[in-house]
């Protein structure tokens, strides 16, 4: 989770990661901000995210996200 968050606020630093969960739902992302994540995500976890994972629910939080990569390296 540490790396996840680290990379995430490489992407957005003036994000609260650690407590957000509406980072969709209240527009805090941008859809640029999105593709920055997936892209640093395959590269950093060595994991391919599918056009079917990428969902809001999937991007509201850093604990979203990081379930949502546990599922890809469990497949």
């Amino acid at each position: 989770m540490d790396e996840l968050l680290e990379l995430l606020q490489d992407v957005r630093d003036d994000v609260d990661f650690e407590t957000c969960e509406t980072l969709i739902d209240d527009g805090i992302l941008a859809s640029f901000d999105i593709l920055q994540i997936i892209s640093a995500i395959n590269e950093a976890f060595d994991v391919e995210i599918p056009a079917t994972s990428i969902i809001p629910k999937n991007f509201n939080s850093a604990k979203a996200m990081y379930a949502m990569i546990e599922k890809l390296l469990e497949d």
